[in-house]
Parts: structure tokens; C-alpha cells; sequence
């Protein structure tokens, strides 16, 4: 049971102040009575504003197909950011709807959002192995042996004391190749190759778990069920 007033302001609807005067109004009601006291509580899935049910009560998890160009910060110190694709509520929502992890500004593909914390630890904690592929376009030809190199979890990357977990490789062309991580370090992927000399001109993540981007064009997004990662 949520208070009504506060219910709207963290859904990102308007102000805690503004809502008590939309509940006055009679703009909102429960199990299909208006209910004009702010401080009434009641069952989020029984509540609807103007004749709407709320917009995702229990939570946001969204896939998002993320273009270049775009960072994953909300400090707009940094640029445009992701956020700036998401309908203007959703933005207002708290807790804050945030990246499972991040893509810099350079990579493309596949970026999971939120505002369920506990959601975000579950699948950035390395613990839990979420496999996460990418494709990447070099600059030169791959190395012979470089799948070996990066199976092997030796590989130690500069200003860093633990080695890189084994990570899969997959050839596609001279210069394109997939690379599944199951860990997320700090721009994990473009160190690992210039670690072996190789340029990474293009990053795109493909999957992130079971998750693909299937058809979803860039700068486009879609809801996820709550329970996508319910099994992990």
C-alpha cells in the first residue's frame, strides 16, 4: 500500500504538491471511485489517474537499443545522454531510472535501464557471470592465436591487478570478431585488443544475457516483464 500523493510524485507524474491538488480535483481514483484524500493509501495496480491505470507501478526495466553519440550519464555536463530518449515521466521517476552498466559513447547496441536497484547490483555483480556479447570491427587484421590469448584468463590489462576472466572469442571476418565477457570492466573490451595491438574502430553489444536487439532500430526502446531476470 503506497500514500496516494507520494505514489505520483515518485512515478514521475508531477510534484508531491501537484498531486494533491490532482487528487482533490478528483482526477484520480481507486478500484474505480475517485478518492480526494492525498493521504490515502492504497494498492498501486488499483489506482488509475484520468481513467489510465498507472504507468509501470512496480517497476521499469527497459532494453534499449543504444545509438552512437550518446552517454550513460545523467551529469549532462557530459553531453547527451540515453535518458534524453525516454518519455519525459520516466525521467522524473525515483528512484532515478538508471543504466545496468554502461556503454561508452563510442559503443552501440544493447543497454538495459531501470529504477530497480537491487536489479542493477544482481546483474553488474561479477558473481554472476552475465554473459555479454559484443562485435567489434579492428582497424588491422586479427592476430593469429589472439582466441587463446583471451580464453585463457591470464590476460592482465595496464593499471590492473587481477586478470581478465576467460572470454570467448569468435572470428567473423579478418577484421570483425564477437567477444562474449562475462565480466564489465572499465572499457574492458577496447583494452583487451589494444592489449594485443589491435584498434577497435567500431563496438557494438549484441546480447546481454538471453536479450537481443532483434529488430529494434537505434534510439528505440521497449519494456521489459518484470520477471525477465527472475531466475538468476
Amino acid at each position: 500500500m503506497r500514500r496516494l500523493d507520494q505514489l505520483l510524485a515518485n512515478l514521475g507524474y508531477c510534484s508531491r504538491r501537484e498531486a494533491r491538488g490532482w487528487i482533490q480535483a478528483g482526477r484520480v481514483t481507486v478500484r474505480g471511485v475517485t478518492e480526494k484524500d492525498f493521504g490515502a493509501k492504497a494498492n498501486p495496480a488499483e489506482v488509475q489517474v484520468d481513467g489510465a491505470p498507472l504507468d509501470h507501478p512496480d517497476g521499469l526495466l527497459l532494453l534499449l537499443h543504444k545509438p552512437v553519440g550518446l552517454v550513460c550519464s545523467h551529469d549532462e555536463r557530459e553531453g547527451p545522454n540515453v535518458y534524453s530518449l525516454l518519455p519525459p515521466r520516466w525521467r522524473e521517476r525515483n528512484p532515478v531510472v538508471t543504466s545496468i552498466g554502461r556503454l561508452d559513447k563510442d559503443t552501440s547496441g544493447l543497454l538495459l535501464l531501470t529504477d530497480q536497484s537491487e536489479l542493477v547490483h544482481q546483474l553488474t555483480s561479477p558473481k554472476q557471470k552475465v554473459p555479454k556479447v559484443y562485435r567489434a570491427t579492428l582497424a588491422t587484421d586479427l592476430p593469429t592465436g589472439l582466441a587463446a590469448v583471451f580464453a585463457s584468463g591470464t590476460l592482465l590489462l595496464k593499471d590492473e591487478l587481477k586478470p581478465c576472466a576467460p572470454a570467448d572469442l569468435k572470428v567473423i571476418t579478418a577484421r570483425e570478431a564477437e567477444l562474449t565477457l562475462t565480466e564489465g570492466r572499465y572499457h574492458q573490451v577496447r583494452r583487451m585488443f589494444a592489449s594485443q595491438g589491435c584498434e577497435v574502430l567500431t563496438l557494438h553489444r549484441a546480447q546481454f544475457g538471453p536479450l537481443s536487439l532483434a529488430d529494434l532500430p537505434a534510439g528505440q526502446w521497449r519494456a521489459l516483464p518484470p520477471g525477465t531476470f527472475a531466475d538468476r
